[in-house]
């Protein structure tokens, strides 16, 4: 870790509000994406302000490897890392079998294509700021339907998977309408935990499709990443995330960091920055709680209901 980096530090106030945070979207290393942080790393950073647990979130790979690879240095680590795996080209795209072995071996989340998804990559054509590795993965669009149109027998079996094993399933970065097809196929096949990324950052999602998707059980993640002026692109203003929260309400909100890439701030720093951010806009500290502590906890499987206990 670059320790010559300045780093904010919270307000006893502002920690007291932090302590048990739960991140479903770390990007810690190893990664073909550069990253600032390993996931050992990111383990004792995050015990900094208190957070509970660590999602540790790859385009590429199955993260539950890294972290049984890593166990030795984890056994002491302060704060749990779990992992998953998203289905895109390096996975095979929508497999059945990809999702299988990340259960068997541990997984959390199982996120839907992301980086292969057809509207990333027609969102990525016009320089949408999503970073790219500098280098020739050989990926490919992946796609929920079947050659005729209708959702296919891998993504059904893959949210009967997800259903079985009580985890969380994502829309990844497919387009609305694929969504509602994948949430209504995971809606029928018992899933129960289930996240919308960034309605308003390559999704594109109104708000009529927002309450679709909410209808079938989703909660919808935002990303400190999106708010933070450490991060280049897409640059939102804190009055869009309040908007979306007053909007939505907090008992279907969940906040996350997606940080962790080389040139943009440690994930914890994102919390320290937005979440003060929004307390200095009117959100309430039990509001914050409930998006960052116990919906997160829910979502990754530590508590059998959003309720704050």
């Amino acid at each position: 870790m670059d320790t010559a980096d300045a780093r904010p530090t919270p307000s006893p106030a502002l920690l007291k509000v932090l302590e048990g945070a739960v991140d479903l979207h770390t990007h810690s290393g190893p990664s073909p994406f550069p990253r600032k942080l390993n996931h050992v790393e990111a383990s004792y950073d995050a015990a900094k302000i208190g957070m509970r647990a660590i999602l540790i979130k790859s385009h590429h790979h199955n993260t539950v490897f890294d972290l049984l690879a890593m166990r030795d240095l984890l056994k002491d680590a302060p704060t749990p890392a779990y992992g998953g795996v998203a289905l895109n080209s390096e996975v095979g795209g929508v497999n059945p079998s990809a999702v299988a072995v990340a259960i068997q071996m541990g997984g959390k989340a199982v996120w839907g294509p992301t980086v292969s998804a057809a509207r990333h990559i027609e969102a990525h054509s016009h320089d949408d700021g999503f970073p790219t590795a500098g280098s020739n993965l050989e990926e490919k669009e992946e796609s929920i339907y079947d050659a005729s149109g209708n959702v296919s027998a891998e993504t059904v079996r893959v949210t009967q998977l997800v259903a079985e094993a009580g985890i969380l399933l994502t829309g990844g970065h497919l387009d609305v309408e694929s969504q509602k097809a994948f949430f209504a196929t995971a809606k029928e096949n018992g899933v129960k935990r289930l996240i919308l990324h960034h309605p308003d950052f390559i999704i594109g999602a109104s708000d009529g499709d927002v309450e679709e998707l909410l209808s079938y059980g989703a909660f919808v993640e935002h990303e400190m990443s999106m708010y933070h002026p450490g991060v280049p692109a897409p640059g939102f203003p804190i009055s869009q995330l309040v908007d979306w929260i007053e909007k939505i309400g907090p008992e279907r909100t969940v906040i996350d960091s997606d940080l962790g890439q080389l040139a943009n701030p440690y994930p914890v720093d994102g919390y320290i920055y937005v979440i003060q951010q929004l307390l200095d806009h009117g959100i309430s500290e039990k509001d914050v709680r409930q998006m960052i502590c116990h919906n997160t906890a829910y979502l990754l499987g530590l508590e059998d209901s959003p309720k704050a206990s």
